[in-house]
């Protein structure tokens, strides 16, 4: 399943979707929104909340994309790839991806691959709101 949602994740429906009794592995991940920001520039920096935006269409298919991927080089029974557009607050996640096998190894390693290439791929673009400063835009880049 891939989404693209305007409102909080749903993460326990994520989860007992995913539910399968051939699985004994469920990797579940969160990018939440963090209070203090490290910047070489001036250190720690306050962040206010989180906006995203996104080329919806495209992301979907992106999304998609990835996810048919992943399906081929791992054992995966069961798949999500949530992320949140619009204002996110502190501490809230912006982006799930949950990943069920049968053993914890490909979980974990389809689960980094995901948003590893999520970050890279999907046009959803990240405006960082500080509470002393303006806004920044946040470009995606290959290692983050």
């Amino acid at each position: 399943m891939v989404d693209l949602v305007d409102g909080p994740i749903p993460i326990d429906r994520l989860l007992s979707d995913s539910a399968d009794e051939s699985c004994g592995a469920t990797v579940l991940f969160l990018g939440t929104t963090r209070r203090w920001t490290s910047n070489s520039e001036t250190g720690q920096t306050e962040t206010a909340y989180l906006e995203y935006e996104g080329y919806r269409e495209m992301a979907l298919v992106k999304l998609a994309e990835l996810e048919a991927i992943a399906r081929e080089r791992w054992p995966i029974r069961s798949v999500s790839i949530v992320h949140r557009l619009g204002r996110v607050e502190i501490k809230e996640p912006s982006v799930a991806v949950l990943v069920c096998t049968p053993h914890r190894n490909e979980a974990f390693e389809a689960g980094k691959w995901l948003i590893d290439e999520l970050k890279k791929q999907v046009p959803i673009w990240k405006k960082e709101w500080f509470a002393i400063q303006t806004p920044k835009w946040i470009h995606p880049t290959p290692n983050a």
